[in-house]
């Protein structure tokens, strides 16, 4: 039972194109984390992530934006590393749909007009990883090997 649940969260089936999606949608998601959790590349930081959260009704604004915030930046630093990638990708994907469902979708699909095309393209690059695994040069398959 052990050893299942260690290679169902380590296992890998993807190749070279799952560290080519795994690099730059983590170092996105990492930098949107770090927006929200520490004010850092012009973001508002955590108090105002939360305030403008509770605004678009998402409450309480404060656990929001923790737990948005922290799905992406430390979901990100997990994806780049190759590490727990498919616990992170999935929780990136759900952070995602409701990015797309209650912020993007009433704006339609072009981020031009604050749509959703960019979301969408994150949720489908961290499903695929959900579904495949880190891939190659990933502590996962390393940990992988070891059981």
């Amino acid at each position: 039972m052990k050893t299942q649940l260690v290679k169902s969260l380590f296992d890998t089936a993807g190749g070279y194109g799952a560290l080519a999606l795994r690099i730059p949608v983590g170092l996105i998601l990492a930098a949107h984390g770090a927006q929200k959790l520490f004010g850092w590349f012009g973001g508002h930081g955590l108090a105002g992530t939360a305030q403008w959260m509770e605004s678009i009704g998402l409450a309480p604004g404060l656990l929001m934006a923790l737990l948005a915030g922290g799905a992406e930046f430390f979901g990100g630093l997990a994806l780049m590393l190759g590490l727990l990638t498919r616990p992170a990708a999935l929780v990136s994907a759900f952070t995602m749909l409701v990015a797309i469902f209650s912020v993007h979708i009433s704006h339609g699909l072009f981020i031009a007009n604050g749509g959703y095309e960019f979301a969408l393209a994150l949720l489908a690059a961290t499903v695929a990883l959900t579904l495949q695994g880190a891939g190659r040069f990933s502590l996962d398959g390393l940990v992988a090997k070891r059981f």
